[in-house]
């Protein structure tokens, strides 16, 4: 594994804790690794169940990263309305979403060819 992969792992476990810290829903992450010309290598795929909650839960998967690996995303996208918000850490690009706009837009079926891993949350 090299340096660049163990480092992606730690920011997807620091995103994943974040999103569970504040009851984030539905986490999907889809590996685009072995799709052609994709702009990153992970999509982290959630839910938000109103703007306060998706504002939360951007603000904790910020902080936790933060803390944890130092690091901070190159970009966010979309806090103002907080229906779809994008965080891009460059290899790994988060997008939370609520409910009916992820359904809307569909990512996952978008991008089908991913190897889609579900995250199990025990709340």
């Amino acid at each position: 594994m090299t340096k660049k992969e163990i480092g992606t792992d730690q920011l997807i476990t620091q995103i994943i804790k974040g999103i569970e810290e504040v009851k984030g829903s539905d986490i999907n992450i889809l590996d685009l690794r072995d799709i052609e010309n994709t702009v990153c290598n992970y999509f982290v795929i959630c839910n938000g169940t109103s703007n306060t909650q998706v504002n939360a839960i951007v603000n904790s998967i910020q902080k936790t990263v933060s803390k944890a690996l130092k690091d901070k995303p190159w970009h966010i996208e979309g806090s103002e309305n907080a229906e779809w918000v994008l965080i891009d850490y460059v290899h790994v690009v988060v997008h939370v979403f609520q409910k009916h706009i992820r359904e809307f837009y569909d990512i996952e079926g978008l991008w089908g060819d991913a190897k889609t891993t579900v995250i199990e949350t025990n709340y």
